[in-house]
């Protein structure tokens, strides 16, 4: 194990994994409330894309995505985030990863907008406030409150998600792991070094997000 982490750069291929799970998960919290808003819009026209992008994005597999953002956009279509080669394709993943998680986040967000009562959107409506205005000031605060647990499930899924980047050679931690597999063979402690990591990530955030939502339950 001490040569492994001599020979090879294991905390960089870390601090990559944790970038791309930060970067990600916040534009997954931004896109993903976006979406949800459209999902409750008093439009039916949003609502369909609401619709649509959530139905679109769960069911396309995330390694088809993810070769997509390289060699469809990026190569045939010419969409370069970034000239260096590495940089291009750390900035896609962010990219993909962040819209392929924000239907899941607009999901758990519309969950929690389920949970709070109908008579509190039409009290707001009662005093005058806009849909924007009551959506911003009264459900969605309430909607978060309900949808820590689910948020933080997700961004769990996310972490964990980061190891599909690999295939468009994005030295992240599963990319560093194939490459001592095919360089030193396969190795358990290897191989438990690198689930270790993913443990040390994930464990605090289901713990810290359960905590949370226990905290932030609204007693009705």
């Amino acid at each position: 194990m001490g040569e492994i982490l001599a020979k090879y750069d294991v905390w960089a291929a870390i601090w990559v994994t944790i970038q791309l799970s930060v970067f990600s998960a916040i534009g997954a919290l931004i896109i993903g409330t976006i979406v949800a808003v459209l999902r409750v819009s008093p439009a039916a026209v949003l609502r369909g894309v609401g619709a649509a992008f959530v139905t679109v994005v769960c069911n396309t597999p995330l390694t088809l995505l993810m070769v997509f953002s390289i060699l469809g956009a990026a190569f045939i279509l010419g969409l370069q985030l970034s000239p260096d080669v590495s940089t291009n394709a750390f900035r896609w993943a962010t990219v993909v990863l962040a819209v392929y998680h924000a239907s899941f986040v607009c999901e758990a967000i519309r969950s929690g907008i389920n949970t709070v009562p109908i008579g509190q959107a039409e009290a707001a409506r009662a005093i005058g406030l806009t849909f924007s205005q009551s959506l911003t000031q009264v459900i969605l605060p309430q909607a978060f409150r309900g949808a820590v647990a689910p948020l933080g499930s997700t961004l769990i899924a996310l972490i964990k998600n980061t190891t599909v980047v690999a295939v468009i050679g994005v030295a992240d931690c599963a990319g560093l792991l194939s490459k001592i597999t095919e360089n030193e063979g396969a190795s358990m402690p290897t191989f438990l070094l690198f689930a270790m990591v993913f443990v040390l990530l994930t464990l605090p955030i289901g713990i810290a997000t359960t905590t949370l939502s226990q905290k932030l339950a609204v007693k009705r």
